[in-house]
């Protein structure tokens, strides 16, 4: 996640004045997309949708009690996902704005109020955000990302509020409290993994990066050595989750086998057993079919075996020629 405050200019950024050219930028986008028949997203803040543009530049430049008129009465914060952090908010890019909203909701601006060391709460934090969907220096193919135009007072007019501050957490003197960037873009970060249940790498979090471009040479090189570490734990458990798979496959093939030999079987068995019923069937055919009927004058049956008559037969005649 990519956070940035816009340092004041003359032109669009210039923030010692309205706000109004800097809701108009914010807005620019919507005019090509709607024109193109695209889906656009309107002005939100922390409860409501589809604000005015209107309301926002009164809403800003009416809440400057007490400020000069050189200094600054709004800022410009760029929270912007990479490419794998909008992979796990959506699918499209509607459900992508949506789960935005919802992170500057949850996260973002709590974070941001918390970090003054003020005991501020979000509700306490005067902003309106706007979701921009493309980038024209951006290589990216996912480019969604959201602008923010903070006020400099809270929402009750009475505290002035500063990101740029060099301040952190001072107890003493005319400045008490301050802003930590630092802590805030640690922080906001850890919210969005747990927000949408990220599995960060280590070499994409913000301390490896902010360590690798401000740390000590003794500090980048424990980093690269916990990246190791942890890229080596991850073969290693991919490893045993690709034999736990193994494992289970070879199970299943076992038991398939096991199934298959005794289905094998049972068709046997029922084959043998159909040979055998056939063949006493046969028999026993063989057997009525040597059997004749015989009728009686007095309509009794009798079955007899044309063999045994034969022989019968044979005797008779033999007795004869005695």
């Amino acid at each position: 996640m990519h956070i940035d405050f816009a340092p004041p200019s003359n032109d669009t950024y210039n923030n010692a004045g309205s706000s109004r050219q800097l809701a108009n930028y914010m807005e620019h986008e919507d005019l090509e997309r709607m024109e193109k028949g695209i889906y656009t997203e309107g002005f939100f803040n922390l409860t409501e949708d589809n604000i005015y543009k209107s309301k926002i530049i009164k809403d800003i430049d009416t809440n400057i009690r007490q400020l000069l008129k050189s200094d600054a009465k709004f800022f410009a914060i760029h929270v912007s996902p990479s490419e794998c952090e909008l992979r796990v908010m959506g699918n499209t890019e509607q459900e992508q704005a949506e789960a935005m909203k919802r992170y500057i909701r949850e996260v973002f601006i709590p974070e941001y109020a918390n970090n003054f060391n003020k005991e501020l709460s979000a509700s306490d934090i005067k902003f309106y955000g706007k979701i921009h969907f493309d980038r024209n220096r951006s290589d990216n193919e996912q480019d969604m990302h959201c602008h923010l135009i903070v006020s400099r007072k809270d929402q009750t007019n009475k505290k002035k509020l500063s990101p740029l501050t060099n301040h952190k957490n001072s107890k003493n003197g005319k400045v008490t409290g301050g802003f930590d960037r630092v802590n805030l873009f640690r922080q906001v970060e850890q919210g969005f993994d747990k927000l949408f249940n990220y599995q960060r790498q280590q070499s994409d979090s913000f301390d490896y990066h902010n360590t690798m471009k401000n740390g000590s040479i003794y500090e980048q090189l424990k980093q690269q050595e916990q990246e190791i570490q942890s890229s080596e734990r991850k073969i290693e458990i991919k490893q045993d989750c690709n034999q736990e798979n193994l494992f289970s496959v070879n199970i299943e093939n076992k038991e398939a086998d096991n199934q298959t030999f005794s289905a094998g079987s049972l068709i046997t068995t029922k084959r043998e057993s159909n040979v055998f019923k056939k063949t006493s069937f046969d028999q026993e055919n063989n057997q009525t079919s040597n059997l004749f009927i015989s009728f009686t004058s007095s309509g009794a049956i009798f079955l007899t075996n044309p063999e045994e008559k034969e022989v019968k037969s044979k005797k008779r005649k033999k007795g004869r020629r005695l």
